[in-house]
């Protein structure tokens, strides 16, 4: 088996934020942490555009594909991509809730089916040397978490699967919407806290309701890891924060970000046509509360619409802010 990135601080898989645009930026924020891809899922690699799906900039290391799939010989053929491609680890999405994933029987709905994880787990196993990692809730619905979810770390874990990531939430798989999945259900960081004392050979990191930098390093106190999500999106500057304080890390000056991010726009709107605001709409929160953030967000959203050259857009924008 692969060996589990060390990378303590991840940045969680999130559905049209996390593309490869959102990572090379956050890459540039956090140089320490690791980054997952959106969830892609095994119909969309077998059947789609691969290299419109995998492909991503080799500074984005470490980074984890996370799939979503339920036909263990499916998954085996992705996650084969996937180490062609050259990620880092590859995860399997059990906690999504949306009523897209609940038809295409994968997602949190798995959680019912462990055994079918683990046949699925044991299946990628088979076919990368890869590490494979599995996300999840702590249960779904009436499940009672600590029989069912024991029971489900206990079977995975039976197919090869030695990381966890804990969304410490139930996920309702009938009356919540997905947005209503990520706040209505009550934390129990507690919960979590007890399946890594009972499964102690196990890497356990902690994901769901983690804002602040504070938050982060106390969790770390417990956890093998913490995965940020909305608040690392919203609010980047917390990754910046988080690396100078686990790494003393030095964050770039913001000219700098900037004559990158310059760089980068121009060479993806070289090679595959991509527009300017499919990379800046990722930006919009960086100087959040800061003077001049109206205007820097104006520039980034609307004016990144008409714009000819990136210069164009991020210069007005530095100069907004400074």
């Amino acid at each position: 088996m692969g060996k589990v990135s060390k990378n303590r601080v991840s940045v969680a898989p999130m559905m049209d934020w996390t593309d490869r645009h959102c990572r090379y930026f956050h890459r540039l924020l956090a140089p320490n942490a690791l980054l997952y891809t959106e969830m892609v899922t095994t119909g969309a690699l077998l059947h789609g555009d691969v290299d419109r799906h995998l492909r991503f900039d080799p500074s984005e290391h470490p980074v984890v594909l996370q799939l979503g799939g339920s036909e263990p010989d499916d998954l085996a053929a992705c996650a084969k991509m996937a180490t062609e491609y050259g990620y880092d680890e590859i995860n399997l999405n059990c906690g999504c809730p949306s009523e897209r994933v609940q038809k295409g029987a994968f997602g949190a709905c798995l959680m019912a089916e462990p055994e079918l994880v683990r046949d699925c787990v044991a299946a990628m196993r088979a076919a990368t040397p890869l590490p494979i990692t599995v996300k999840c809730r702590i249960g779904i619905d009436d499940m009672e978490p600590r029989q069912g979810l024991w029971t489900f770390v206990e079977k995975v874990h039976a197919g090869g699967c030695d990381t966890f990531v804990i969304h410490a939430r139930k996920a309702w798989l009938k009356g919540l919407s997905p947005r209503e999945n990520r706040e209505v259900p009550p934390l129990d960081y507690a919960l979590v806290r007890d399946l890594k004392r009972d499964f102690a050979g196990l890497n356990f990191v902690l994901n769901g309701g983690v804002t602040t930098v504070h938050d982060t390093l106390s969790h770390l106190d417990t956890f093998d890891g913490v995965m940020l999500g909305r608040a690392a999106y919203q609010n980047p500057h917390i990754l910046t924060e988080v690396e100078e304080a686990l790494h003393g890390t030095t964050a770039l000056p913001l000219q700098t970000l900037i004559e990158k991010m310059i760089a980068y726009a121009q060479a993806q709107r070289e090679m595959h046509g991509t527009p300017l605001h499919s990379i800046t709409r990722h930006m919009v929160g960086l100087n959040a509360g800061k003077r001049g953030a109206r205007r820097w967000r104006q520039i980034l959203t609307v004016d990144a619409l008409k714009a000819k050259t990136p210069q164009d857009v991020f210069w007005p924008a530095l100069e907004a802010i400074s």
